[in-house]
């Protein structure tokens, strides 16, 4: 059996949650399947298992998937033989797509059914885990939350040993609130604008990419001057886009002193076509 590399896609915002065609971001995820009829299992437990986010799932997936959703919230847990053994199903997936909502609900919820620790073990597997906004923040060591009240730091799954901050431009205070916590400590971290999305292999960044010719993703870390962000390109994907994204390079992988001095510097980035630092902007410069 081939052993298939651990991925993530966390998305700023969008895919079919918000966005009309939910076309690009969802295709590109799909696409990383390498299946004819994927296997795509819905958790929309951060919206409370909302009836209106679930039938937008089968909508946009049914057609081209195999497709089953996980409520813990109602009494039907789901479909496709979830509740024959829902660890067993999940583990069984190409795809597992997080829905938007409250991310502190979620992770709470998560843990007292025991589904964070089948998350990661799916994870480890090779099941491709993305979602937009909650179904982004959760899969990192820290995240920024701002469902309900003021901006708060949330600890997530810890599968990324990263921060995360998402719908960077649709809310400007999401952005001035994660510099001041990663300026205060908290891990540092990428950030996303709503359409775009950051694809991890294993725990390193390979690729971003966006729906939205506008949108960006951004590196946020402690600098020598207070907090710096450094903006990384996206590749556009979509209608009107290139015919296909440019291949990642061959993985190195890091040892000993190399790796020691990886941490030192935070979060490593791929140049890998999709993902060139920018530019950089000084963090006092960013206002609200």
């Amino acid at each position: 059996m081939k052993v298939k590399t651990p991925q993530i896609v966390a998305l700023g915002g969008g895919g079919f949650s918000t966005e009309r065609d939910g076309g690009a971001l969802d295709d590109y995820v799909l696409s990383l399947t390498d299946a004819a009829r994927p296997r795509v299992c819905f958790l929309p437990t951060a919206s409370g298992d909302a009836d209106h986010y679930v039938v937008r799932f089968y909508r946009r997936f049914s057609a081209c998937c195999d497709t089953s959703h996980v409520s813990l919230f109602r009494r039907d847990q789901g479909t496709g033989g979830v509740e024959d053994d829902l660890a067993a199903h999940l583990l069984a997936q190409d795809l597992i797509y997080v829905g938007g909502g409250n991310v502190v609900s979620m992770l709470g919820a998560w843990a007292a059914h025991g589904l964070d620790a089948t998350l990661r073990r799916a994870w480890r597997r090779g099941v491709i885990l993305c979602g937009p906004s909650a179904g982004s923040l959760c899969w990192f060591e820290e995240a920024l939350s701002a469902f309900h009240g003021a901006p708060r730091a949330v600890r997530g799954l810890g599968l990324l040993p990263y921060s995360n901050c998402v719908h960077y431009d649709a809310e400007p205070v999401r952005r001035e609130q994660y510099h001041r916590f990663v300026g205060d400590g908290m891990r540092a971290g990428f950030a996303a604008d709503d359409g775009v999305a950051l694809h991890f292999r294993r725990t390193r960044l390979s690729a971003v990419v966006s729906s939205r010719t506008d949108a960006s993703a951004y590196r946020v870390e402690p600098g020598p001057d207070g907090v710096r962000e450094t903006r990384l390109v996206a590749a556009q994907i979509g209608p009107g886009a290139p015919s296909r994204l440019p291949p990642d390079p061959p993985a190195k992988v890091a040892t000993g002193r190399k790796r020691a001095r990886r941490r030192q510097r935070g979060p490593a980035v791929v140049a890998a076509g999709a993902v060139i630092p920018a530019r950089s902007v000084a963090a006092g410069s960013l206002g609200a």
